[in-house]
């Protein structure tokens, strides 16, 4: 068993003080109708497992998990996808002293 003898004020100075950037969720897709293709399938996916149960029972129910594996996540990831793969490559993101901005890429 160890104990901690350090002081408030030396454990403060032992921390590391540089905060990692969080790395980024990637939801895109190569090109728009690649990426629309798999929003109709997850859609339809939900909205037929929806459709079946009155006539396949609870059973039809089971297609619904399967529409994540289309959208890479929920609904609202793939329409954060639809918008990395509308902007790919417009917009550029640039961070400096911790503030954060959205500018137009440049195009060489």
């Amino acid at each position: 068993m160890t104990v901690n003898t350090a002081t408030p004020a030396e454990a403060a100075k032992a921390r590391p003080t540089a905060q990692t950037a969080a790395p980024e969720a990637n939801f895109a897709s190569s090109s728009v109708p690649r990426h629309l293709a798999r929003g109709a399938i997850g859609f339809g996916l939900i909205i037929g497992s929806i459709a079946l149960v009155p006539v396949a029972g609870p059973a039809a129910l089971l297609a619904a998990p399967l529409s994540l594996i289309a959208f890479r996540g929920c609904p609202t990831c793939w329409m954060v996808g639809l918008a990395q793969t509308i902007s790919r490559g417009r917009l550029e993101r640039r961070c400096t002293d911790g503030v954060c901005t959205l500018t137009r890429a440049h195009r060489s």
